[in-house]
């Protein structure tokens, strides 16, 4: 895994000379930066590529930071990055904003620049920790994801196989029915990669997330068409019962449906150049089978 790569920074910050400041501090402190003055994009920036923090000016042009702070908790893609509001503005109703809106931490302009690479180290450090496991199905994440695929690399053809499942049509499901419903979804999809990959390649085998919706499953070779038959003969008809009566079959109000698509994919022969390329490789894995 890429250890040595830094954490990252997404600064939203309108004042062009103090956003600059801050993104010189902080590459000097080691972090890859990202900055932006704009709510709107922080907020596509957040989603395509999740960063470690973000710090986040509540003055912005467009929307402002408050309803940044909202719509980032209110995504499953970036509901668990730290938020550090940098403002000027001060006072006790300012600060429970902040904190209702979803905030990690809260300093005010001017500002100590020493202090607030502390409080960003300090938040980063505590985010690390919390994301070992995803909070829905208890799965580890991508960092493990990443030391289990790259541990992989160089091993012998034909010793270990790499599955990547991804469960289609979730966002859409997740916007019909909510997120309590989308979750569960995501605990039934868990527990059952889970034993089936226990089961076909013991305990040495692996299940987790690669993103909210994708899976990484490591296991023996010998045992990759069995693990490939066990969920497709699980899964297969049990999405369709999340959803009502009144969505089902030639009356689903949308052709996104829930399904399950299982990809076969080759181990790495050398260590990939960075964690994207990883992820490329993964995600362009040629499709085996398609559970719905």
């Amino acid at each position: 895994m890429h250890t040595n790569e830094p954490p990252s920074l997404l600064i939203v910050e309108d004042d062009h000379d103090l956003a600059e400041m801050l993104s010189v501090a902080f590459r000097a402190s080691g972090y890859a930066v990202t900055a932006t003055a704009w709510g709107e994009q922080a907020l596509c920036l957040a989603a395509e590529n999740p960063p470690s923090l973000i710090v986040l000016d509540i003055v912005l042009p467009g929307i402002d930071g408050l309803e940044v702070s909202r719509r980032l908790r209110a995504s499953h893609v970036t509901r668990h990055i730290p938020i550090i509001f940098l403002t000027e503005r001060r006072g006790r109703r300012q600060r429970l904003e902040g904190l209702e809106a979803g905030v990690t931490d809260y300093i005010t302009k001017p500002f100590d620049i020493v202090e607030l690479e502390l409080r960003v180290r300090n938040a980063v450090r505590r985010a690390a920790s919390l994301r070992s496991a995803n909070p829905v199905t208890g799965l580890p994440e991508r960092e493990r994801v990443f030391e289990q695929v790259e541990a992989l690399t160089g091993q012998p053809p034909g010793e270990r196989v790499l599955l990547v499942v991804t469960l289609r049509g979730l966002s859409t499901f997740r916007e019909m029915y909510g997120f309590i419903a989308a979750d569960d979804v995501l605990r039934l999809i868990g527990r059952t990669l889970q034993s089936a990959v226990v089961e076909t390649g013991g305990e040495g085998s692996f299940c987790g997330h690669l993103d909210d919706d994708v899976f990484v499953l490591i296991g023996p070779a010998s045992a990759h068409s069995t693990l490939e038959r066990r969920i497709t003969a699980r899964l297969s008809g049990a999405l369709e019962l999340f959803y009502p009566v009144s969505d089902r079959g030639r009356h689903a109000h949308t052709t996104d449906r829930l399904a399950l698509s299982i990809a076969l994919a080759t181990p790495p022969l050398r260590s990939p150049a960075s964690r994207a390329e990883l992820v490329r490789l993964l995600r362009a894995a040629p499709e085996l089978v398609v559970v719905e």
